[in-house]
């Protein structure tokens, strides 16, 4: 079965076209330090992971984990092997970090290892790699009650070092289920015939479940693997865990019985399937050819016309049947048999002028033959949006983009990202968004019941969809809009961790090095301000405001919540006070 098309439905009342800017604030913003008992237990990409996609997946780690389960709760892993808990109830009040969690193994003492991940699952469950290729499920009993006691239900070693980018607790009734997103990135055997750095990508989707004779042990009961040659933007699976979503450069495929699929660029030419009819359109009227068979008569051909569908059988034999694009006139429409045989068939359109994409809804086997005359016109009337030169004619009061004017923060890459969803059980791709231009920026646990939502530059705009695993036909929904955010992001060349508030009243991007840049929502002015130059009342404001951290370590972490910024470097934990309403 074919992959769906699909496209993201941009909410119109969410935009702003009026939006002027971000008016900096010199409001100062009340920050709080906390000194580390012990360092971060940060791991340096080594001489042979030399890649980009090494970068990518481990040298641009977040390693402050939030949990979404309980808000203002982070955690970070220390040098030490331990699981460091910072709990804010009051900013003036801050406790220490506490230790919830020790790594059974020193992992200082491997070589081939990579930084510890963390995922809190549920309000429960955590799933944890400590870097060296193993693979931890605890529970943590009711993490919003303290103390807690983390216990290991399941750890088993699974192979070469990896991340945890992604896990869901899977709902069921008698046995308890968790599944596990894995990141990994190979070295792979050399092929003189293709280039490429070496390596692949690698996203193992493991479900550890209990045993049915006993609730208290866990196993594995799936592992399935999908490759590819990008570190994915973005990659979760499902609540419901029948499905996985994986935002990328390049595509994934499933990899067999460790046997990788062949991608479809490598697979041998096929011949081209002669099309099964072939059709054509006028503003009032359809005409559709097929082909039959030599000495084919009227009697074995039965076409049978409905306002909203069409039937064609040869000898009983189903040619084509199915709903029409849109409704026909059914008592005009004809079928003759021409000397050539073939058969030609005239449906006359209900709604004139319409334009159809498709004759019978979902059906690939026919191909549209379009008239050159329509053609032409249609180049006619689009004549005006093209020029070649890049601005004939500047003294004119609306002006045709000029290159020349571009910002070098309107140039985007050259690379067009795909959002693909994958079914649970076989990994055919099901759902495939073309993103173009629309670069990924960042990922948010809105709702932690739901999948993370994730960010997208439109246009100027930074835009934040939330995926629904249960809506087949709008999985994704446009949730908020970050006015001119994709436009001014782009300016920051030292950027490193981007984020926004789960409730969407800001989004705050960090630096390498000290400097946190914080884009409030327009929020009502207590005076109204006028704006000259438009004649107008403005009654809402965007506020920038930048806070710089006093250290000079590199910046390791960055989370956001409703209320607060955290942000870790090295030795220190940062709390920003951002909105203080509450």
């Amino acid at each position: 079965m074919e992959a769906a098309n699909c496209s993201l439905r941009v909410k119109r009342p969410l935009l702003d076209p009026r939006f002027e800017g971000y008016k900096l604030s010199l409001e100062p913003l009340p920050c709080y330090q906390l000194e580390l008992d012990a360092a971060v237990a940060e791991v340096k990409l080594r001489d042979d992971q030399y890649t980009l996609e090494h970068m990518h997946a481990f040298g641009m780690y977040n390693y402050l984990h939030c949990d979404a389960w309980y808000q203002d709760s982070v955690y970070y892993i220390d040098n030490l092997g331990r699981i460091m808990n910072l709990t804010v109830m009051l900013d003036t009040a801050l406790g220490k970090p506490r230790e919830v969690f020790r790594l059974p193994t020193d992992v200082t003492a491997y070589d081939n290892r990579l930084c510890a991940s963390i995922h809190f699952t549920s309000p429960s469950w955590v799933t944890l790699s400590d870097g060296t290729g193993r693979l931890y499920v605890i529970g943590t009993g009711d993490r919003g009650n303290s103390p807690e006691k983390w216990e290991i239900m399941f750890n088993e070693e699974l192979g070469s070092p990896f991340i945890i980018i992604h896990s869901v607790s899977l709902p069921g009734a008698q046995e308890h289920a968790v599944a596990i997103l894995l990141l990994r990135v190979d070295k792979e055997d050399p092929d003189p015939d293709l280039r490429g750095s070496g390596f692949s990508v690698s996203l193992e989707w493991v479900v550890v479940s209990t045993k049915r004779e006993d609730s208290k042990k866990y196993e594995i009961t799936k592992r399935h693997v999908l490759r590819g040659k990008s570190v994915p933007h973005y990659a979760a699976i499902e609540p419901n865990g029948n499905g996985l979503l994986i935002v990328s450069y390049k595509s994934f495929k499933a990899v067999s019985g460790h046997q990788e699929e062949r991608m479809d660029e490598d697979r041998p030419e096929t011949t081209k399937v002669e099309p099964l009819y072939y059709w054509q359109q006028s503003e009032d009227d359809l005409t559709v050819t097929v082909r039959l068979p030599e000495s084919s008569t009227k009697e074995d051909i039965q076409v049978q016309f409905l306002p909203d569908n069409i039937n064609i059988k040869l000898k009983d034999i189903q040619v084509l049947e199915g709903k029409l694009y849109s409704s026909i006139d059914h008592e005009g429409s004809t079928w003759i048999i021409k000397e050539n045989d073939s058969l030609e068939i005239s449906l006359i359109k209900k709604n004139e002028g319409l334009t159809w994409p498709e004759l019978v809804v979902g059906d690939k086997q026919g191909e549209l033959i379009r008239d050159p005359a329509q053609c032409a016109a249609i180049a006619e009337c689009l004549m005006h949006l093209t020029s070649d030169e890049l601005n004939p004619n500047p003294d004119k009061e609306k002006p045709p983009c000029n290159a020349q004017e571009l910002e070098e923060c309107d140039i985007f890459f050259e690379e067009n990202s795909t959002l693909c969803r994958f079914d649970g059980n076989s990994l055919k791709t099901t759902h495939v968004v073309n993103l173009g231009s629309n670069q990924y920026l960042f990922s948010v646990i809105v709702d932690p019941k739901e999948m993370p939502c994730f960010c997208l530059r439109h246009d100027v705009d930074a835009l934040l969809w939330q995926p629904h695993c249960s809506k087949q036909d709008d999985m994704w929904e446009h949730v908020a809009t970050f006015n001119a955010l994709g436009y001014v992001q782009a300016s920051k060349r030292d950027k490193k961790f981007f984020a926004c508030a789960p409730n969407y009243s800001y989004a705050a991007l960090c630096e390498c090095l000290r400097r946190v840049f914080i884009y409030r929502q327009p929020t009502p002015m207590p005076t109204v301000l006028y704006n000259r130059k438009e004649g107008r009342h403005v009654g809402q404001v965007a506020k920038q405001q930048v806070a710089s951290l006093e250290t000079n370590d590199p910046i390791l972490g960055f989370q956001a919540t409703n209320e607060r910024l955290f942000v870790l470097t090295t030795k220190n934990l940062f709390l920003i006070k951002v909105n203080t309403e509450n």
